[in-house]
């Protein structure tokens, strides 16, 4: 039996909490990258005797559009899946539901999932140094239950929240900009998840097909990649008061 790690994760935080996951479930992980647009997703066949894990950050309460579109690509032929979703202490709303059916599409069998928190990825004060010691303690006792649930065979479904149709997916519109201390070095238009950043000329980005993601940002070595100091203000006072109070991880089996 192989541990798929099936992960969309720009910014790092739902790569450790999916990675946490996938090392308690077992030792030998294939890790499958949903950021890497050239990756060919439609080659990755599962065998039915293989788990996975798949998770996403919520983006507005949904799975990002070219996350869905890639693990649809893969065909998972019947082997257990827990999906996972990921959220800056905001709230995740439709986005396990949005992935299950995802999962589905694909040929999984959704055994678990489980709703973890990170440090948001643009307003970065809330959730910070997220996951914590607290949420690692929570994620083992999750991955044991996970993890006998497996070992009884027992393939049901559980209950997991969200609605259908789910709510309507909006743009972010946080567009990271270079600063002076921009080198041209390209690192950040290779890696975006969608190719928006000219490998000509990092300082041009397509905005509609952007999607906020930031990982541009979190990789640049230079820390030279930033968003309009008035938009994050008004971010930040926006989520001021859905983000301050501390949210807990979820488990559905």
């Amino acid at each position: 039996m192989k541990i798929y790690k099936i992960c969309f994760s720009p910014t790092g935080g739902t790569e450790k909490v999916a990675g946490f996951i996938a090392g308690k479930l077992g030792s030998d992980i294939v890790n499958i990258d949903l950021t890497d647009r050239k990756a060919d997703f439609k080659g990755v066949a599962l065998n039915g005797d293989d788990v996975a894990v798949i998770a996403v950050p919520s983006y507005g309460g949904r799975v990002p559009a070219p996350a869905a579109e890639r693990i649809t690509q893969i065909s998972g032929n019947g082997a257990r899946a827990v999906i996972v979703c990921v959220y800056g202490n905001r709230a995740y709303e439709d986005t396990l539901a949005e992935l299950q059916d995802c999962a589905e599409k694909a040929g999984f069998s959704i055994v678990a999932a489980v709703a973890a928190i990170a440090e948001h990825s643009i307003v970065r004060r809330y959730a910070a140094n997220r996951p914590d010691q607290d949420d690692y303690t929570a994620l083992n006792k999750y991955a044991e239950q996970i993890a006998a649930k497996l070992n009884s065979n027992d393939s049901a479904t559980p209950a997991i929240p969200g609605n259908r149709p789910y709510k309507k997916a909006g743009s972010v519109g946080f567009v990271p900009r270079p600063t002076a201390q921009c080198t041209s070095c390209g690192l950040c238009a290779s890696r975006c998840p969608v190719g928006a950043i000219s490998t000509d000329n990092p300082a041009k980005v397509d905005k509609k097909a952007c999607i906020s993601c930031m990982r541009c940002a979190a990789i640049c070595p230079h820390s030279a990649r930033k968003v309009n100091r008035l938009l994050l203000s008004a971010a930040n006072i926006m989520l001021k008061k859905v983000c301050s109070k501390r949210k807990e991880c979820e488990l559905y089996i």
